[in-house]
């Protein structure tokens, strides 16, 4: 399970501080606030989950220790999630990709056998509900707006499209959890997760690029080049002053 719940507690964390990079720089004070408060939601999330996962390891660990003192093997976000932020619309088209799967896997987690795993589910849930519904509206704004919105916000989707496949694609430790009852399986919400995004890149009148070869890795440990430089910048406290506390 603790791999299980490091993999959850990951994807919130790194999403969460890349979007925590624009703030004071977002095109303007309601989306800069948006992106903020998005961000703040996330790393609460990613505490929750941590501060369980250091429970139930039962080493006398905090979720600092677990945010702050693994190295990049030791993570296990998708590869989605640590991607630059590039223009607003390509922060858009990541958020989109990850909010479209993970509010249909935070409903279905709140189903978890696991009554602590569940209760976190079902706060996040309200949170990543509001997330979906901010990155929809701005995928279709983008993509409905103007020539160099709408071509701007095709290039981002064309861009990540390769990334998002991971999402959907279970680790073992995935399967595991939904086979022993307190996880999900991402497979079971592929057909609704699909819709949705359907759903939107069409009200957008954006193409929806073909499959093909999709990035994977983050899952297991294997990160780009982007996660290391994440880490420098957000574990640079702790790594230089060990146990420090204010």
């Amino acid at each position: 399970m603790q791999e299980y719940l490091l993999h959850l507690a990951d994807n919130a964390l790194i999403l969460g501080h890349r979007l925590s990079e624009w703030c004071g720089h977002g095109p303007a004070l309601e989306i800069d606030m948006a992106m903020t408060n998005i961000s703040l939601d996330l790393i609460g999330q990613a505490r929750n989950l941590y501060a369980y996962a250091a429970e139930l390891e039962g080493q006398g660990k905090t979720e600092d220790d677990l945010a702050y003192l693994r190295d990049v093997n030791g993570f296990r976000n998708v590869l989605l999630v640590e991607q630059p932020n590039g223009d607003f619309a390509q922060t858009i088209a990541r958020s989109f990709f990850y909010d479209s799967y993970n509010y249909f896997y935070q409903k279905a987690l709140c189903e978890s056998h696991d009554k602590q795993l569940a209760a976190i589910a079902e706060k996040s849930l309200k949170e990543v509900a509001y997330h979906l519904r901010w990155s929809s509206e701005w995928a279709i704004r983008l993509g409905d707006g103007t020539e160099e919105s709408k071509q701007k916000m095709q290039a981002a989707i064309d861009d990540l499209w390769s990334f998002r496949g991971e999402l959907l694609t279970p680790a073992a430790y995935e399967i595991e959890a939904a086979k022993a009852g307190y996880g999900v399986n991402p497979l079971e919400i592929k057909e609704e997760v699909e819709k949705k995004l359907q759903e939107i890149l069409l009200e957008a009148t954006l193409d929806l690029p073909a499959d093909g070869w999709m990035h994977s890795g983050g899952k297991t440990g294997r990160h780009s080049e982007h996660l290391g430089f994440i880490l420098a910048e957000m574990q640079f406290l702790q790594r230089a002053y060990p146990d420090s506390t204010w």
